[in-house]
């Protein structure tokens, strides 16, 4: 058995970070080239490295053995956008505690709740657009993302305190746009508040003024409980422990960011990217709206969920570019065996969703989108990973899922829209995640004259 640790670039640690920051996926494809299915790097810490594992086998290991585990400290890197009570920096059992609370807002029999809500948002949206003018798809589904945080989780509409919130928390989110403006989070020496006018301190006056604006709404909801309302906050306002204890209003304003960055960003770029490669691919457009338009009249928002070729359409653009690269980090409690090394206690792994989600061995011609690979074979939760897994798997899968659907059925079935792209596009680091460059540019053709089907749709529901 090999006692070393798995093999190493021989670039400095500094400049691997660099690597990293500024080209995530050449440094991915470059090491797994070179290196294999594990290998090691210092790019997340200088003081010991942490190790990259992209073999399901492996991944399996890290996700169910009991010798792994997966402290909420390894996400620090996080911590100024998501605070420190954030589910992402919880551990054992307050991090169980928390899952227990947030699971029954996410469970998939609430997601019908909102299916009006987000079909209505994306024809008020995609209706502003100007025919046969050129828009950004990425910025166009962002909108349409931000206002269903805004309204399924944050339970805020129009109004005054929308109208505060929803440019405070656009901009907040802009901070992860490209590599220089996201390396605060990188780079710790970077978070120095010198002034207004420094983007540290901008960033930290933005954050304040959001604060202010999250514990007043959480303040009345507290004083004016009412149970008919049906977003997200008011379930986690309700919710009770084993102990009957309530969530603190610390811990529901980290939740509430955590899902505004975890949840708003990730499906806004996953959508953005579906609607590329279908409209890149003629023969996927054609199969998809086939599809759709075969939907009978009385199909509801759950039906649109289970159609398998958008389901295989979704599943592959999250595969291809899977917008989270890596894993949530775990570490060994004792010595362990992972794929022949004999890793010491409190090394640290993650697994790779990119290069898993590229394995030829798994998905033959990884580099081309094939909808129908997810049609023709069932992949397990340790080959295809687009969420992570384990203990740290995504609470809000199902509303991201749904919201992707539905979004992508309610523009492919009400509007006409055109590819302006001509060259393929690339996925570059945003903050932690990979999104297009340049957004991805298209135009509004026409706006089609049948009705209006997927309002009705989800209104059935």
């Amino acid at each position: 058995m090999n006692t070393q640790l798995p093999p190493a670039s021989s670039r400095s640690a500094f400049l691997e970070k660099g690597y990293w920051i500024i080209a995530p996926l050449d440094y991915m494809d470059t090491h797994a080239r070179k290196l294999g299915d594990i290998f090691s790097n210092y790019i997340l810490g200088a003081e010991k490295p942490w190790i990259f594992v992209s073999d399901p086998q492996a991944i399996q290991q890290i996700f169910t053995n009991e010798v792994f585990e997966a402290p909420g400290s390894l996400n620090k890197l996080l911590a100024p956008l998501t605070g420190d009570y954030s589910i992402f920096m919880l551990e054992g059992d307050r991090h169980k505690r928390e899952r227990k609370l947030l699971m029954p807002s996410f469970h998939g029999e609430r997601m019908r709740d909102y299916g009006e809500l987000i079909t209505d948002i994306t024809h008020k949206i995609m209706n502003k657009l100007p025919l046969k003018e050129t828009f950004i798809a990425r910025d166009t589904l962002q909108a349409i993302s931000l206002d269903v945080i805004l309204k399924v989780v944050f339970g805020v509409y129009e109004g005054k305190r929308y109208s505060q919130l929803k440019p405070l928390l656009a901009g907040m989110l802009e901070i992860g746009k490209s590599p220089l403006t996201s390396s605060f989070l990188f780079f710790p020496i970077l978070q120095q508040n010198l002034g207004f006018w420094s983007p540290w301190g901008y960033f930290l006056k933005q954050r304040q003024k959001i604060d202010e604006l999250l514990y007043a709404e959480i303040r009345e909801r507290r004083e004016n409980p009412d149970e008919s309302r049906k977003d997200i906050l008011n379930l986690m306002i309700a919710a009770r422990d084993e102990e009957g204890n309530p969530m603190t209003d610390q811990e529901l304003r980290d939740e509430l960011l955590t899902l505004l960055f975890a949840g708003h960003e990730t499906t806004a770029t996953a959508m953005s990217w579906a609607l590329y490669w279908i409209h890149r691919q003629p023969e996927v457009y054609q199969t998809l709206m086939q599809e759709l338009t075969s939907l009978p009249s009385d199909a509801n928002g759950m039906d649109i969920f289970r159609l398998p070729y958008l389901t295989a359409v979704c599943q592959e653009t999250l595969r291809i570019y899977p917008v989270g690269m890596l894993t949530f980090a775990r570490t060994n409690k004792e010595s362990v065996d992972l794929m022949g090394y004999q890793l010491p206690p409190k090394t640290l792994v993650v697994g790779c969703i990119y290069l898993t989600h590229r394995r030829e061995d798994l998905y033959p011609q990884a580099d081309q989108f094939k909808p129908e690979r997810f049609l023709e074979h069932k992949f397990s939760p340790y080959e295809f990973l687009p969420f992570g897994g384990g203990s740290r798997l995504c609470l809000g899968m199902a509303l991201a899922q749904y919201e992707m659907k539905l979004v992508l059925a309610t523009i492919l079935l009400n509007y006409e829209l055109n590819l302006l792209e001509k060259q393929p596009v690339k996925a570059v680091r945003r903050g932690v995640t990979l999104a297009p460059k340049g957004g991805i540019k298209m135009e509004l053709l026409n706006q089609r004259p049948q009705p209006q089907k997927t309002i009705d749709l989800a209104r059935t529901v």
